[in-house]
């Protein structure tokens, strides 16, 4: 039977056991702590990515006047109609989330720094009644353990209601909360709910999956019922819809999933004892793990549900954008939702993509659903030059030199000039004082694991040396050539060193081991990916017959177009698409607002789904804006739009809450 766990508040949570299955619904998240060497003995799709990195941008295509990029109208008046009017400041690196608004006060989700319990993790409030001067008014605090990455607030039928994601940072229970707003600076909890895997044959095959995460909401009514469609961070059933018209008592209604689509029926097969059972369910889970690209799987990443609440659109990563009917859901008799419910899937990877990536992220329609603006989150994109991030020694009795990463290129630096290079290492950089690459500063990411951090035991200054790939103990390093063209077999020796070391061939775990035996004081590793990709942009589908959707046309930036990094763009930023909304405005014009990190905020005219035109931006790289955003770039997450008024509320991951009024007209 098919459930889901909600309980009335105060609720006593048990622990439940951990999940094995790591799946992979959000591109911008973290990876298992397996200890694994990716690339050699991991699924990289189910490696989440943090795209928290150093941004600077400037796309050449567009204008510029005294540092800020604006539009040029159609009667070629140059007008800046993206202005920066109000902001509400967050200044902690990585850590603001989603945005949304409701009545007169906006809302900002938080990531997983810092991880609660912590009074600053949660949503964060605000009174936006001032656009100029919005004031911070509370926090509703994330469930100990989890981290609250989207909101939604809306006027429902019981009243004013807030839904907030969990997904564990510290082995939190996952789900999500509800919270009654009627008084945004004393919300009341109503219910806590998590979620476990409804399919029993995919719970056995993957060990059992409780309390998973919640990634992204939407509440929407029909008639006199509540719903919230949930994204599970489950194998089987990513979307789940739950009955909230007593938001109190919450009930899972509806469920279906991706893997539907591959093999209709799947995931109604409960007889754990029918070999053919079996095997469909694992040839359907195999499936949602495969995909397209470097980032491959197909499990959901985000909704949208239709004005109405009768369409639900599902951006289904590489299983494409998924157009289901959820009309009078009060009629339906199972939990499942019949599979003729299924209008279409967007896909098309070969012309939707500048590298075959498909990545459905999120997605928007027009008023009349006959536009669809979709966002391809990509951020496997100019590896060779960004640090190697997100790894792990793993929890090894012998983790006991500090270890980081760095990028392929530098890599390259090391390996062709291995000896000589005093350096000083820090958990974001490594830094050549002198030797053949004097002067050359790498950034560097530290690894996960139980080894000493450097930011608790200072920097590392020493020689650094290359020794390869240093998976053999006994072997841990090749004899080096002096400048005599003498083969020194202590030449790159790392007793008393830093191990420069190329991943690949085992796991850091191992290659940390080895180095500890061999003397090292510190590893370095490099990366050793050399394809550099697009970013991820826009795609615009003609929906006007939304059976058969048609791709109409792409829109990229400058930087995120561009295969390699180029003198626009800093080498290390990342100029991947992000969130979009879309509004039909009074005169029939359809917009399209979009968060780009950091590419800054844009709004394009797609009124023309076939040619999409730019009429206006927000970017700002000015010292004096780095210095007011606690010395970090813009990097925008979330974006909301209150139809026929001229705000946009943007969400910087750097810097909290911020707010821009658009003014004039313009094409780009």
């Amino acid at each position: 039977m098919r459930t889901a766990k909600a309980t009335r508040w105060p609720v006593v949570a048990a622990a439940m056991a951990t999940m094995s299955l790591v799946v992979p619904t959000a591109a911008a998240d973290h990876g298992p702590d397996d200890g694994l060497s990716a690339g050699a003995d991991v699924d990289e799709h189910l490696v989440r990515e943090d795209p928290s990195v150093g941004l600077s941008a400037l796309d050449e295509a567009r204008t510029t006047s005294q540092g800020d990029v604006v539009s040029d109208g159609p009667s070629a008046k140059v007008t800046k109609n993206l202005s920066l009017r109000g902001r509400g400041d967050r200044l902690v690196a990585n850590a603001t989330t989603d945005v949304w608004t409701h009545g007169n006060f906006a809302y900002t989700g938080t990531f997983n720094s810092p991880c609660p319990p912590d009074p600053e993790a949660g949503i964060w409030v605000w009174d936006v009644r001032n656009k100029n001067t919005p004031t911070f008014v509370t926090v509703i605090e994330s469930e100990a353990g989890d981290r609250t990455n989207d909101v939604k607030v809306a006027t429902m039928n019981s009243g004013e209601i807030l839904v907030m994601s969990n997904e564990s940072c510290a082995g939190g229970d996952g789900g999500f909360e509800i919270y009654d707003v009627a008084n945004p600076a004393n919300p009341v909890k109503l219910a806590s709910v998590t979620i476990d895997e409804l399919n029993p044959i995919s719970n056995a095959l993957f060990g059992g999956v409780e309390d998973v995460g919640v990634h992204n909401l939407w509440l929407f009514s029909q008639g006199s019922r509540d719903y919230v469609a949930a994204v599970a961070e489950t194998g089987f059933d990513n979307f789940m819809v739950f009955d909230i018209t007593d938001p109190a008592d919450p009930t899972l209604a509806v469920a279906w999933g991706a893997e539907e689509a591959f093999d209709p029926g799947v995931g109604d097969l409960t007889d754990l004892s029918d070999a053919d059972q079996v095997n469909r369910v694992l040839d359907a889970a195999i499936w949602l793990s495969t995909g397209f690209g470097s980032s491959a799987n197909r499990f959901l990443h985000d909704i949208t549900i239709s004005a109405d609440g009768s369409q639900a659109y599902l951006s289904n990563w590489d299983a494409g954008l998924v157009l289901l009917d959820i009309s009078d859901l009060a009629s339906l008799s199972a939990i499942s939702l019949p599979n003729d419910r299924l209008v279409s899937v967007a896909l098309d990877p070969a012309n939707g993509s500048r590298d075959g990536e498909v990545n459905s992220h999120a997605a928007w329609p027009s008023e009349d659903g006959s536009i669809v603006v979709e966002t391809e989150e990509d951020f496997a994109s100019w590896v060779t030059v960004q640090p190697l991030g997100n790894f792990t020694f793993g929890v090894q009795p012998w983790n006991t030199i500090p270890g980081v990463g760095v990028s392929t290129s530098a890599g390259d630096d090391f390996e062709a000039n291995q000896t000589g290079n005093m350096v000083t290492v820090t958990e974001s950089s490594v830094t050549v004082n002198s030797g053949p690459l004097a002067g050359n500063v790498y950034p560097a990411n530290e690894g996960n694991g139980n080894q000493p951090k450097i930011a608790d035991t200072g920097p590392i200054e020493a020689e650094a040396v290359w020794v390869g790939r240093g998976c053999d103990t006994d072997n841990f390093f090749v004899p080096g050539t002096d400048t005599a063209g003498v083969v020194d077999p202590h030449l790159n020796d790392p007793d008393g060193k830093i191990a420069v070391v190329r991943r690949g061939g085992c796991s850091f775990s191992s290659k940390m081991g080895a180095a500890q035996a061999a003397g090292a004081v510190g590893i370095i590793v490099a990366n050793n990916l050399t394809n550099d990709t697009p970013w991820g942009g826009i795609r615009i589908w003609d929906y006007s017959d939304p059976a058969n959707p048609v791709l109409a046309s792409l829109f990229d930036t400058t930087c995120s177009a561009s295969p390699n990094p180029i003198p626009e763009c800093d080498s290390l930023g990342t100029y991947s698409v992000h969130n979009v909304i879309v509004e039909t405005t009074d005169d029939g014009r359809v917009k399209a607002y979009v968060s780009w990190y950091w590419d800054g905020m844009l709004v394009l005219d797609v009124t023309d789904p076939y040619n999409p035109v730019e009429v206006a931006r927000y970017f700002d790289n000015s010292p004096e804006f780095l210095a007011s955003n606690g010395g970090n770039p813009h990097d925008f997450w979330g974006v909301y739009k209150i139809p026929d008024e001229p705000w946009i509320y943007g969400s910087d991951r750097n810097g909290g809450l911020r707010i821009f009024k658009e003014q004039g007209s313009g094409s780009g």
